[in-house]
């Protein structure tokens, strides 16, 4: 190419670069940016590493909980999700590339136009024009999915710390009932001595012997159970943070562990903090700047281009110049258009359904706390003193010769069946609580919930609409 097309075509580079670089190439958010907690920047997603050190000694919540989210392998993906819808943001506000054209006409023919020499020789750069906003509205799409995932985080997170409650208390159930199978295991012990040396004296038949030994292998059989049962629970403790083996020494519950429930009043107000209900907003504003999407996409692209044509015959050079835009006579996205008017009704429906769904399951966990909280007080109240009272009594009559020792087995059945029903309400009760907590969004305290924004199907205010 000669010195003349070069000076020609240069030109033309300039200003397309120009055209190409006068708008911004992104577009800012300047609303607050929303951190959920123990997320991770996704500049500083963390490559694989070395299994990190198992917890020993007494473990308390807040330790399992730290934990849980810390190291909980779901978790662990987020990081990696926030990365690629940050990758996702950044492709949606890209403008299209430039195209390059090379053309050649009249060669290769017969006559005058065999060869090169009556050749035309063109050379044109295009640039793509998305009208209508539509880079814009697709980065808006792109920044929503974002926070959607944001939302998903949050969700999965109180999902981890419920699951940790919910083990933690298991371990704490578990140690409590290998304690009470341990103390039975000794007290059946001390009663078969007891009877063996009173049935050696005459005083009691053989029969009483015997039952004090199947007694004690029964009990010795529970104490088993429930060792393996422990180990189990602290298995599933242990598997909420990753770890492959438990090998803290306890699980230590806090003084509170049976303190009065914290009842939310209106539980309409109380589920505005789940996430599972709160990111329908988000949802909903998502679907909104889609339909906008849409819209903008009605609208046809053009395409600015120019070059130079090369004249091999006469050796002279021209600019040439050219726009094409597609005519809007069939296609103007009606169905893309359509869809996201029915996602859009669509969300808004998920959302009703969502939150009546979330009200009931509060409803029945508030109605499973409240009697597991009574079942508590009345065990701990009146029941098992009674029951202790009534063991304590036998034993003393069954050592001056009152009762016989069924008798005494008896009472000590229902003391220590009591005293497993006891350790199941209180497990039951803090679970349920674990529950409830998880469907208020994280917290039974109505001053650490986030305040609601309003229904779906109210309309955008106009600071929404322009920030959309």
């Amino acid at each position: 190419m000669n010195r003349t097309l070069c000076v020609l075509i240069l030109p033309i580079l300039f200003v397309l670069g120009g055209c190409y670089a006068s708008s911004p190439a992104t577009v800012v958010d300047t609303r607050p940016k929303t951190i959920m907690p123990g997320t991770v920047a996704p500049d500083d997603v963390p490559s694989p590493v070395a299994a990190l050190d198992e917890p020993a000694g007494i473990i308390t919540l807040p330790d399992v909980l730290a934990l849980a989210v810390s190291r909980n392998p779901g978790l662990g993906v987020f990081p990696y999700e926030f990365r690629a819808a940050d990758a996702r943001a950044l492709q949606a506000g890209l403008r299209p590339n430039p195209e390059f054209e090379l053309e050649i006409e009249e060669f290769a023919g017969s006559g005058a136009r065999g060869g090169f020499d009556a050749a035309e020789t063109t050379v044109r750069i295009g640039q793509p024009i998305e009208l209508g906003g539509k880079r814009a509205k697709r980065l808006r799409v792109a920044q929503l999915d974002k926070e959607l995932t944001q939302w998903d985080y949050e969700s999965a997170r109180l999902d981890v710390m419920r699951e940790a409650t919910q083990a933690f208390i298991g371990v704490v159930a578990a140690q409590d009932r290998v304690a009470l199978a341990r103390q039975l295991v000794d007290l059946s012990q001390q009663a078969h001595a007891a009877v063996a040396q009173r049935t050696e004296a005459g005083r009691d038949p053989p029969v009483d012997e015997l039952r004090a030994s199947v007694a004690l292998s029964t009990t010795r059989i529970e104490l088993q159970k429930a060792e393996k049962a422990l180990r189990t629970a602290r298995q599933n403790l242990a598997a909420v943070w990753g770890g492959k083996n438990a090998v803290f020494e306890r699980a230590a519950d806090g003084p509170d562990a049976v303190a009065p429930p914290a009842i939310p009043q209106d539980t309409a107000a109380a589920i505005a903090g789940n996430p599972d209900v709160a990111r329908w907003e988000t949802q909903e504003r998502r679907q909104r700047a889609a339909l906008r999407l849409e819209q903008a996409n009605a609208a046809p692209d053009v395409t600015f281009g120019g070059g130079v044509r090369r004249f091999e015959e006469t050796d002279d050079a021209a600019v040439v110049f050219d726009l094409a835009a597609p005519l809007p006579l069939f296609d103007r996205n009606q169905g893309g258009i359509r869809a996201a008017l029915a996602a859009l009704g669509k969300t808004r429906r998920q959302y009703e359904s969502v939150q009546v769904r979330t009200l009931a399951a509060l409803s029945e966990a508030i109605g499973a706390l409240m009697a597991a909280h009574e079942e508590v007080v009345v065990l701990k109240n009146d029941v098992l003193p009674k029951a202790g009272q009534a063991f304590a009594a036998a034993q003393e009559g069954y050592r001056q010769g009152k009762f016989d020792y069924l008798y005494v087995l008896d009472t000590q059945r229902t003391l220590f069946e009591t005293q497993a029903g006891y350790i199941d309400a209180v497990e039951a009760y803090r679970k349920a609580q674990a529950d409830v907590t998880r469907l208020v969004g994280g917290s039974l305290n109505a001053a650490d919930r986030k305040p609601s924004s309003g229904s779906l199907a109210e309309p955008l205010s106009q600071e929404q609409s322009h920030d959309e």
